[in-house]
């Protein structure tokens, strides 16, 4: 090769080298732009205290879905004023949960992370899978999640999940709830290579807990009992149980027949002490676990406008999710069967509710 065509050879991979690091630059550019782009008409978002603190004001906290460079923190906004600016932590949570003061935070890292009222880390655990769901008991003495470790929807029956759950008072952690042992709705001793757990919800006590059981291809509403490490069926077709402040109902959803695959569920509430079911006026399907907002009233946005969640009397209601334009909003429904859905907040994801007002 003579002296020329080195030169020539050499010049074009050093123009062809310069085009790519430009390119990458640019790419980079335009990622930075996206992740700093505040949501058009989006609520305001910004860096500030927030504490998990049982007194003083009513607040919401929750995963912050607004885009821009506080989306997937956690966050908090005052109760009774949902659609109002935003406080963000700078920790990022998938999924999320607080009570008595304690918050359970399911990090992006594969990190189940639990927090105290200043959310300073307490203890961190692996996550074997993918964040779904996660709940603190009401005193904050107990914490559990639940990951897809197979599947990534409890629409189907191709997936698996692993249960864990934290007893704060003694750091006792228990990796997998399939350890427990399993009984009937008779009584027999239960055993199956495809149990699966999720949905756990605690007893006011803190002694025991509610919690969905996959078996056979049908789902069991379960009670367990942390003491003897084993848990009982109730009854079928369960899934995600949410138990009421004073353990006396329960909101889940459940599969209906006739509807659509990948849209099978409908929001019910259970009274324990009758067995009486009563569907909730939410007739969309709502794939996710709901969160009570204790006795007080949610009045919703309405779409963004008016009060949030009241502090006056009527019936009890709990809030959820559903799919919005920028992944989630939240709504809420009374918990008795009356009334009708509102959207409680744009953007949102995982509630807890804080606070005395």
């Amino acid at each position: 090769m003579t002296t020329r065509r080195r030169l020539l050879v050499l010049f074009a991979a050093v123009s062809l080298l310069a085009v790519l690091a430009g390119t990458a630059v640019l790419r980079a550019a335009d990622r930075a732009a996206e992740k700093d782009r505040v949501q058009e008409g989006g609520p305001g978002v910004a860096r500030g205290a927030v504490s998990l603190a049982t007194g003083g004001e009513r607040r919401i906290a929750f995963r912050n879905m607004a885009w821009g460079p506080h989306r997937d923190e956690l966050t908090t906004v005052p109760a009774d004023r949902p659609d109002g600016p935003r406080t963000a932590s700078g920790i990022s949570c998938l999924r999320f949960h607080a009570a008595g003061g304690t918050g359970v935070c399911l990090q992006p890292g594969g990190r189940a992370v639990v927090l105290d009222t200043s959310l300073k880390e307490l203890s961190a655990h692996r996550l074997a899978g993918v964040p779904t769901r996660a709940r603190v008991s009401p005193g904050g003495h107990l914490a559990a999640w639940t990951v897809f470790v197979g599947g990534d929807s409890y629409a189907g029956t191709d997936f698996s999940t692993r249960t864990s759950l934290l007893d704060l008072r003694t750091g006792r952690f228990e990796e997998s709830l399939e350890a427990f042992s399993v009984r009937t709705e008779d009584g027999r001793e239960y055993r199956a290579a495809d149990v699966n757990f999720w949905g756990v919800t605690f007893t006011p006590d803190e002694r025991g807990f509610y919690a969905t059981l996959a078996t056979g291809g049908r789902t069991h509403l379960v009670r367990g009992d942390l003491a003897s490490r084993t848990v009982g069926m109730l009854r079928e077709n369960v899934e995600c149980p949410s138990l009421s402040p004073d353990g006396t109902r329960l909101v889940f959803k459940k599969r209906v027949p006739g509807l659509p695959a990948e849209a099978p569920w409908r929001l019910y509430a259970l009274d324990l002490a009758s067995g009486r079911e009563t569907p909730l006026a939410e007739t969309r399907s709502v794939d996710d676990q709901v969160v009570w907002t204790e006795t007080k009233t949610v009045a919703g946005t309405g779409g963004g406008k008016g009060p949030g969640v009241g502090t006056g009397g009527g019936a009890a209601a709990v809030v959820y999710a559903l799919p919005g334009d920028f992944g989630a909003d939240l709504y809420t429904v009374p918990a008795d069967g009356s009334g009708a859905p509102r959207r409680l907040m744009s953007s949102a994801l995982a509630p807890a509710f804080m606070g005395t007002g």
